[in-house]
């Protein structure tokens, strides 16, 4: 099955990141190359590149770029997605992380529980959203769309 070997983010418009963030950067650019399904999506009339795949991940003018070669280096796709779609699912995850990080400090282990149930849930409601946006551009399973929605958060961060 085609997959990733290498993927990298274009963070050069965002602000420098805190430690947090870079590790949360690091560790998540780690799970995906180490476990992934990525191939490109066939296109009538067009030979698709095969794998295994680099790819860029940028934001630019509010859309998710993705920009992928082959682990040569020679162009395979470029494709941009809208954020608006994914904006509120962002928010949300985001709110729900804070509140997580804040429960650890001071909540009793079931409490916690419940808040980090209701976090995957809306983890998993992005990966699906995103894999509804890649479709006819990637095929992916959702373990990798999750990884991938990691990332797009990643690049949403700031500091």
């Amino acid at each position: 099955m085609p997959r990733l070997v290498h993927v990298e983010l274009d963070d050069t418009s965002l602000p420098a990141p805190t430690a947090e963030v870079e590790r949360e950067r690091k560790v998540a650019l780690f799970a995906l190359t180490e476990e992934n399904s990525f191939a490109l999506a066939e296109r009538e009339g067009c030979a698709v590149p095969e794998g295994p795949y680099k790819l860029m991940l940028a934001i630019k003018d509010r859309r998710i770029v993705f920009t992928v070669t082959t682990e040569g280096g020679e162009p395979a796709s470029e494709f941009h997605l809208s954020v608006s779609p994914l904006k509120q699912v962002i928010k949300d995850y985001f709110q729900i992380c804070e509140s997580y990080f804040n429960a650890i400090k001071r909540l009793p282990p079931a409490q916690i529980e419940a808040i980090d149930m209701g976090r995957r849930g809306i983890h998993d409601e992005g990966s699906r959203q995103l894999i509804e946006r890649l479709e006819g551009k990637i095929e992916t399973d959702m373990a990798t769309a999750r990884r991938l929605f990691t990332l797009v958060c990643v690049l949403h961060m700031r500091g």
